[in-house]
């Protein structure tokens, strides 16, 4: 009986094992998957487009309760909010938090669209409790009542010191 010998890294069965394993990594239905939900997302759009089907997940339109132009100066995590029309700050953290995180949202947006400097914003509450933040110099936009009721507490206490003159 002749003896097989060690051929390299692996005996000849876990060569085999190895073999069909590198070759299933992705397994074919989930690649068939994939690629029919890439087929079925374009045919979706396009048929909406042709049919010119309205736009129904944009935010309803309401009157504006409460509007105040803000620039947000952001270092790191840390943040300074002044008010764009009187100078005067209106927020200093160590710490921003979720104004950061917007912050770089709304930084990212202006480094696509080559502005430089730091322009003032747009903090706009509807009538319908949305609130919405605007760059009106690349037109970006977010919508902050869509993060949760913690996250608008921040934003609308810029609004309400407004109001109070706080």
């Amino acid at each position: 009986m002749a003896h097989r010998a060690d051929t390299g890294l692996y005996f000849d069965a876990e060569a085999r094992v190895m073999e069909k394993r590198d070759r299933e990594l992705i397994p074919r239905r989930l690649v068939i998957a994939m690629f029919s939900l890439a087929i079925a997302s374009v045919m979706l759009t396009a048929f909406a487009v042709m049919t010119e089907r309205p736009l129904v997940g944009q935010p309803q339109l309401a009157p504006v309760i409460a509007e105040r132009s803000l620039v947000i100066d952001a270092r790191g995590t840390a943040v300074r909010v002044t008010d764009a029309a009187s100078g005067e700050t209106v927020l200093d953290l160590g710490n921003g938090g979720f104004i950061s995180v917007v912050n770089d949202g709304l930084e990212r947006a202006r480094l696509v669209n080559r502005i430089s400097g730091n322009p003032p914003v747009t903090l706009t509450l509807y009538e319908n409790s949305r609130l919405s933040l605007l760059d009106p110099t690349t037109g970006w936009s977010t919508e902050i009542s869509s993060f949760g009721p913690g996250n608008v507490g921040v934003w609308m206490n810029l609004l309400q010191k407004q109001k109070t003159g706080n």
